[in-house]
């Protein structure tokens, strides 16, 4: 049933064949020049998983593009797994996950914040297995289920639940989904508020700006640690409606109210056509012209493991 779901101001913003075809056949006026979109260095460090298969501290694990491990009170979530060297065998990756497969913990909950393929990785999520919860969008569990993967839960926007001993709710975002031809919004998309032991994060999954930050800030309250997307923002006539670039993503954090911004979203896949390196050094520069406190702003290496505190 395509067509079901939109956002909150009503729009559904997946743009047409026509304007994708103006972006990729470079007829508009923020035509770039073409960059690399592997062998790019982007910071990344050594993660043997040692310390996070104690699971004995709270943490977020930055494995690369929208994809972290969330460790709160000993359990272990992963959001947006995407193990994989490619997307679709079309999009190569440019640096390796900051973790792999035998340095993850035991993984208790798996998040997914919507259908698109460098979010929902379908390798990925079924080499996971069908021991963790599958933490989905209305309208995804049938995938899942299909796929083996049973232990699945459905969500809908400000839905709460007691998941293996997280408090999770999924949270609007401004997007869209699609995975195949036809069925263009018919599943919901989101992100995820995730609370154990009084230590609140947020992944916001994909999202352009919108009111609904102001919204969450609200209605979850107090937020330790927000991940939010700094990249894939470019040209902003044709992405504005879909991804923030981090202009976008300071405003958001200002109006979720958090304690500490979390970069992500950039470095990993070549998705649009700023470099890859751009997305932290405009975060930084704007960061700086907002008068905001640099121990505010964590933009992790790869691998990097950020531990949490109140």
């Amino acid at each position: 049933m395509a067509g079901r779901f939109f956002n909150l101001d009503g729009t559904a913003s997946a743009a047409g064949l026509a304007r994708v075809l103006k972006w990729q056949l470079g007829f508009h006026d923020e035509k770039r020049p073409r960059t690399r979109g592997t062998g790019v260095p982007v910071p990344a460090v050594s993660n043997d998983g040692k310390a996070l298969r104690r699971a004995t501290q709270d943490a977020l694990t930055w494995i690369g593009h929208a994809t972290f491990l969330i460790q709160l009170g000993g359990k272990s979530a992963l959001i947006d797994p995407v193990m994989s060297q490619t997307l679709s065998t079309v999009v190569r990756r440019n640096v390796a996950p900051g973790l792999d497969w035998p340095a993850l913990p035991k993984i208790d909950v798996v998040l997914v914040t919507h259908n698109h393929r460098d979010h929902m990785d379908a390798p990925t999520l079924k080499r996971l297995g069908s021991d963790p919860v599958y933490v989905v969008p209305r309208g995804l569990g049938r995938w899942f289920e299909r796929a083996g993967l049973r232990r699945v839960v459905e969500m809908d926007w400000w839905q709460e639940e007691e998941i293996e001993g997280l408090h999770i709710t999924f949270v609007p975002s401004q997007h869209w989904s699609r995975r195949g031809l036809t069925d263009m919004n018919a599943t919901w998309w989101g992100g995820f508020v995730i609370e154990r032991g009084g230590l609140q994060v947020y992944h916001s999954g994909d999202t352009a700006w919108f009111e609904g930050f102001s919204l969450i800030g609200e209605r979850c309250g107090e937020i330790h640690a927000a991940m939010l997307p700094i990249g894939a923002y470019a040209p902003r006539w044709f992405m504005r409606a879909q991804h923030m670039d981090p202009e976008d993503a300071v405003r958001a954090f200002t109006a979720l109210g958090a304690a500490k911004f979390v970069a992500m979203h950039w470095g990993t896949f070549k998705l649009t056509d700023e470099h890859l390196e751009e997305p932290p050094q405009l975060l930084r520069e704007i960061w700086e012209r907002s008068g905001l406190h640099d121990d505010r702003r964590l933009i992790p290496a790869i691998g990097e493991t950020l531990l949490l505190d109140r």
